[in-house]
């Protein structure tokens, strides 16, 4: 069952916020400091930039293949089901994570004004969000869209009235500790960019995604990056090294100097909206990994099950709720830094999906938006995200590598069993050492997807092209040799015999040349009988030299019945349509065999023929 399309790029662009600005900026600047400095906003700057390479990748992906999962979807069709299988419980791991770590700050801030336990606290929370994520993903977007917008007007104005009371005793000087501690303080912040995967999640359930997912993915990241830089530097200047370094309120404590406590109770008012909608944002996108999963058979195909009443999938939601409930007991600080690392290691390979998809050369990869730059953003982006990972130590390294050997152990004695799937980087072998890897199945699954993501109804032209045999001729030749060639290709298959097919090829030809352009011919043979009607695609690199055109490329033979002489004209139409498109002529060229050219065929652009036409 697919998901309900309801999205669009106000929620898109919330939720991605919605997901970043919380406990990364109302937490993490004391921690951040007390390790790089007053530099630290350079920390979140550096973070920013990385996260930037990889939102670049994340959006050409999610347009490319809109579908639920995300980064866990693009990566097991780009590196393999097992590296796949690593990326989404990594992910999920990562946004759970980040859940519990925005539920652990709702019930830290609430503990001032409730005498409840923070775990209670945290738990009725994530309840919450689990009965408003079952009910529906827009219902959860909507109040996702309205915490945003208070969330930004708040924190606007602690910017505005904050800046002048910044101190240059507090900021100088930058770096006490030196330039590494810098590069290594930006691997423990970068989970305050980690909304950007919620994005990818729920990819499937977004109206016009082509546009809708890069804009508003890359334009939260944009206003969210200038956003935590300019509060870190507020919040630095205000406040001095010896109270920052030592402050898991940090916000707070120079809203007050400047504000007294109005501006506290009001920065903690956006410190409980910006966790909550951490909170809300999180469960909603990581339980579309057990989803994806599901669908892959990967894990039990209970999570892929959705609700007959919302369109949800309420399993996957509970488990994600159930997971995070037990993280609320945790360490903050130690998973924090887990989620960091899990981030990066997905980033990583995020950018190596794409460089693997975009150099295998695939038909049917046609995303709307293409990440500019490339390969060298990407391969920037790689290389930063391995420096700061060794920058963060081996404690990080040695917790993110058990990870790495669960999801895997997970894949090799469950999903291997089960899955065997085709993925790009197959197609990239076959491309280099010219052998065969691959049945063509991604192609076809890219062919469906696309079909999907441009809402194209199939018609009757599809399905015969489908069923259609595709020929690809190597050489030169004359159009009488040609014919020849293609009695002998189609006789079994029409049960007519050659010299008749050849015969009454030829006797139309010399009745009205059949070339439709100097790229194209379509000769006709008449069929006996009713409801009869078989088409074949032949392709001719070299060029085949017809009675007025000499480079014919592209050969249709279309064989029908008298009384299919309707659908005989509309697929003409259909045949015109798609040679007049600029791409067409390149796409069937470059066409590695004869399943990529039936692929060209059924995804050029074309209007569709009506059942009632």
């Amino acid at each position: 069952m697919q998901l309900k399309k309801t999205l669009n790029f106000i929620d898109i662009f919330s939720l991605a916020s919605g997901a970043m600005i919380s406990s990364g900026i109302f937490i993490l600047p004391g921690i951040a400091h007390s390790k790089a400095g007053p530099a630290v906003f350079i920390s979140y700057f550096i973070a920013g930039l990385l996260a930037m390479t990889g939102a670049l990748s994340l959006a050409e992906l999610s347009t490319a293949m809109p579908k639920a999962g995300g980064d866990y979807f693009f990566i097991t069709r780009g590196l393999g089901p097992a590296i796949g299988t690593i990326a989404g419980i990594l992910s999920w791991f990562s946004l759970s994570v980040k859940s519990s770590f925005a539920l652990t700050g709702t019930s830290i801030f609430l503990s001032k004004y409730l005498d409840i336990n923070t775990f209670y606290i945290g738990l009725f929370f994530c309840l919450l969000f689990i009965t408003l994520n079952i009910i529906g993903i827009k219902e959860a977007s909507s109040f996702q869209v309205t915490l945003v917008i208070i969330l930004f007007i708040l924190m606007s104005s602690y910017i505005i009235f904050g800046f002048p009371h910044i101190k240059r005793e507090n900021i100088f000087p930058l770096a006490p500790y030196g330039i590494l501690p810098i590069f290594s303080t930006a691997g423990l912040v970068f989970v305050s960019y980690g909304g950007l995967l919620k994005i990818t999640s729920v990819a499937e359930e977004v109206k016009n995604p082509s546009k809708t997912i890069p804009w508003g993915l890359l334009f939260s990241l944009f206003i969210v990056s200038i956003l935590y830089t300019l509060i870190v530097i507020v919040t630095t200047g205000i406040l001095s090294n010896i109270i920052l370094d030592n402050s898991l309120t940090p916000i707070n404590d120079a809203a007050k100097i400047f504000g007294g406590n109005l501006w506290d109770f009001l920065i903690s008012m956006a410190a409980l909206l910006a966790f909550i909608s951490t909170a809300n944002a999180g469960i909603m996108a990581a339980s579309r990994y057990p989803l994806a999963l599901s669908r892959d058979k990967m894990i039990p195909e209970i999570f892929s099950k959705t609700n007959k009443r919302f369109k949800t999938p309420h399993f996957s939601i509970l488990l994600t709720g159930i997971v995070t409930v037990i993280f609320l007991l945790t360490n903050v600080e130690i998973l924090a830094k887990v989620a960091s690392s899990t981030l990066i290691l997905t980033y990583i390979l995020a950018n190596s999906t794409l460089i693997v998809i975009r150099e295998s050369k695939m038909m049917n990869y046609k995303p709307k938006f293409k990440s500019p730059l490339f390969p060298y953003l990407q391969i920037a982006g790689i290389i930063g995200f391995i420096f700061i990972l060794f920058e963060m130590g081996s404690f990080v390294f040695l917790l993110t590598s058990i990870l790495i050997i669960f999801s895997l152990s997970f894949y090799i004695f469950y999903g291997r069993i089960k899955v065997n799937r085709e993925f790009a980087l197959l197609y990239l072998l076959e491309r280099i050492t010219t052998k065969n890897y691959t049945n063509h199945l991604l192609q076809e699954e890219l062919r469906e997807i696309i079909r999907e993501r441009d809402q194209i109804e199939i018609d009757r032209f599809d399905t015969v092209v489908e069923n259609s045999k595709t020929f690809d001729i190597k050489g030169k030749y004359h159009f009488e040799d040609l014919f020849d060639l293609i009695s002998s290709t189609t006789s079994s298959i029409l049960g007519i015999e050659k010299e008749k097919i050849k015969e009454n090829l030829l006797i139309r030809e010399k009745e009205s040349p059949t070339t439709l352009s100097n790229f194209v011919a379509i000769p006709h043979l008449l069929l006996e009988g009713k409801g009869k009607f078989e088409i074949f695609f032949f392709r001719v690199k070299e060029g085949a030299v017809f009675p007025n055109e000499e480079g014919i490329k592209m050969v249709v033979v279309i064989a029908c019945t008298r009384d299919e002489r309707n659908f005989h004209l509309k697929s003409l139409a259909a045949i015109a349509q798609m040679v007049s498109s600029k791409k067409f002529e390149k796409e069937w060229l470059q066409a590695r065999n004869e399943n990529e050219l039936k692929e060209v065929i059924l995804l050029t652009e074309r209007r569709r023929i009506k059942k009632s036409e």
